[in-house]
């Protein structure tokens, strides 16, 4: 082969030379975190950019800053925008090549500008805002109502987090004696987890969601930082669309995550919310009270009334009585003199109807028919009406005025 040779080391160097004398300077930078990690105090990131069209990656690169720098840049970026530095953030870096013959290139991390990140924050949050708008979820749950007795409580919090302890505690020494019951759904509470763990809680509290009157999502006792989790849109939808009211306590005193806005009540911090649980049963309890010293003095007042009314009528009774007497006593006196003329009309009146009668019975006695001339034919004792039911040899009657006549049939 012709032409010079060189080893790797060696033309290595020559490029770390030509990079060096081509970008002597710093650059800000825009891109996407698609890993970032912390070994021995320095932090190693991996850079990319995505196609605003396919969301596919057009550019990659490795990124370092040194402990040095990273001591002061980590905790102003975490203290500005909230949380730490993660995978799938947008920042603007300041940056200048670096080319090693050992380890390749990379861009070197002086400065990190978190306005940048915070912006493009916003922008994701807004976005989500809007979908969440146009779906109609936005405003559901407040849409619902909180029961009276608010006492079977499910809560999604990491398992042995002091912000759950602390929770759980205030709600058993409550100063009224008021009883709760509380069930834990453990989940990841920062991190990139936080998504997916905080819905698989939820998915299993649905399951069974008749059996609890509210949720809490809480999260305290820990650092204020890396709450990017509570800002998705898939945990937003799950929670604004989910059948009881949930209630958030997630421990930060920055602007409202997005899950704080679409829950049914938000509160600060853990204890926050076993105050809040405690303020609304003690209200109820507070209703019922006042509602058994309106009954009792309804009852009261009725009672008395009641009481009145009887003495009155038991002062009345008597004139009552003796009024109901004396007008008995009238009535018996007044048909007492009705009584004879009735009587005596009722008699005369029958009197002269059986009159009517016997006059209408002696116009139908045989005998005056028979001193007329005219006789009754008997035969075994019944009138003859047809002769021709009479046989030879029968005997008859036949009855005149003066005595019987007595015949024997011959033809």
């Amino acid at each position: 082969m012709e032409g010079k040779r060189y080893t790797l080391k060696v033309l290595n160097a020559l490029v770390r030379k030509a990079i060096e004398a081509e970008l002597p300077e710093e650059y800000w930078v825009e891109a996407e975190l698609s890993e970032c990690r912390e070994r021995g105090g320095h932090c190693y990131m991996e850079l990319i950019e995505k196609d605003e069209q396919t969301n596919t990656p057009v550019a990659r690169a490795a990124a370092k800053c040194w402990r040095q720098t990273w001591q002061t840049v980590q905790p102003y970026f975490e203290r500005t925008t909230g949380q730490p530095l993660r995978a799938g953030l947008k920042v603007l870096l300041c940056v200048y090549p670096q080319f090693h013959e050992a380890y390749g290139f990379s861009w070197i991390v002086t400065d990190i500008d978190p306005t940048y990140t915070i912006g493009d924050m916003a922008r994701k949050r807004l976005e989500i805002i809007r979908q969440l708008k146009e779906e109609g979820v936005f405003d559901l749950q407040r849409e619902l109502r909180l029961p009276l007795f608010v006492q079977r409580i499910a809560v999604i919090s990491a398992a042995g987090a002091a912000g759950y302890g602390d929770f759980v505690r205030q709600l058993e020494d409550n100063a009224y004696n008021l009883r709760f019951k509380v069930t834990l759904f453990p989940a990841v509470m920062q991190g990139e987890q936080v998504e997916t763990s905080v819905i698989y809680a939820l998915n299993q509290i649905y399951e069974r969601y008749t059996d609890f009157d509210a949720v809490c999502i809480l999260r305290g006792g820990g650092a204020t930082a890396d709450l990017s989790g509570f800002d998705t849109l898939a945990l937003a939808e799950n929670v604004a669309q989910f059948p009881i009211p949930i209630i958030t306590g997630i421990g930060h005193e920055r602007d409202e995550s997005i899950l704080d806005m679409i829950s049914h009540t938000r509160v600060k911090t853990p204890t926050a919310a076993a105050a809040f649980l405690v303020e609304h049963l003690k209200g109820v309890l507070e209703r019922i009270e006042q509602a058994e010293v309106s009954i009792t003095h309804y009852i009261t007042d009725r009672l008395s009334r009641q009481q009145q009314r009887i003495s009155q009528l038991a002062t009345l009774i008597p004139t009552l009585a003796l009024r109901t007497l004396n007008d008995s006593r009238h009535h018996i006196d007044m048909l007492q003199s009705r009584l004879p003329v009735a009587l005596e009309r009722r008699l005369t009146h029958q009197k002269h109807r059986l009159d009517n009668l016997e006059i209408q019975m002696k116009s139908f006695d045989p005998q005056l028919l028979l001193s007329r001339g005219y006789s009754i034919t008997l035969f075994q004792g019944k009138a003859i009406h047809d002769p021709t039911k009479l046989h030879p040899g029968d005997e008859i009657e036949t009855r005149v005025e003066k005595g019987i006549i007595r015949s024997v049939v011959k033809s």
